[in-house]
């Protein structure tokens, strides 16, 4: 899959968030989206997700076309097709996963949305990300870390040609970067990858690299 943006640009109120982005994410190929707190990495990474619409420009994939018209300067039409979310996974601080389930269950209730990688089982990803013993633990009591593992696990093992992360090793040691860097390295080569994030750890193996302060109107 293709996303390509189109003098792109976002704004909350009068704020201008980033402004005149074109750019083309590239299956195959991995993108570190960086820049100071505050700079827009997150924002640009939900645009690309389909959570956010533009303020301007376009932003057009293999699958589908998503635009943004200008109307009256202070409001935007912006259309997003319903299934655009099939081919995109997504780990992010700001997204919550289901506490109240084990991870058995919250992986076998996300498979219902989408398919997991060919070959792979519930039982085996448990395994690949360490948390075989707590498997039939309600997510509540687990660590901070043992709950980012268990969001890496569902965005990198939905069969999807996109992943999105948000600062993915949030809250994880130095043993659970190495995972989150194996990870990426066994699963992710064939998919288009984007990593928004101030930290050599988790997009030293992005091919490009986008600092957002080359986008501020």
């Amino acid at each position: 899959m293709t996303i390509s943006l189109s003098d792109a640009g976002k704004r909350f109120n009068r704020d201008w968030i980033f402004r005149h982005f074109n750019y083309n994410f590239i299956a195959g190929n991995s993108y570190a989206i960086v820049g100071p707190n505050g700079s827009g990495k997150s924002t640009l990474l939900q645009v690309i997700s389909g959570a956010v619409g533009l303020s301007e420009g376009s932003m057009v994939s293999r699958e589908s076309v998503i635009r943004s018209r200008h109307t009256s300067g202070l409001r935007q039409e912006s259309g997003i097709p319903e299934n655009f979310y099939r081919h995109i996974s997504i780990a992010a601080p700001y997204l919550e996963v289901i506490e109240e389930m084990t991870v058995t269950e919250f992986l076998a209730f996300h498979h219902n949305f989408k398919p997991l990688l060919p070959d792979t089982s519930i039982k085996e990803i448990i395994s690949v990300v360490g948390l075989e013993t707590a498997a039939h633990k309600q997510i509540r009591y687990y660590s901070s870390g043992m709950k980012q593992r268990v969001k890496l696990a569902q965005a990198v093992f939905s069969d999807v040609p996109v992943i999105l992360l948000d600062e993915p090793c949030t809250n994880l040691d130095l043993t659970g970067i190495a995972l989150y860097q194996q990870l990426i390295e066994t699963y992710c080569k064939d998919r288009l990858v984007v990593v928004s994030s101030n930290d050599e750890a988790e997009y030293g193996f992005c091919d490009e690299r986008i600092n957002m302060m080359e986008y501020k109107s």
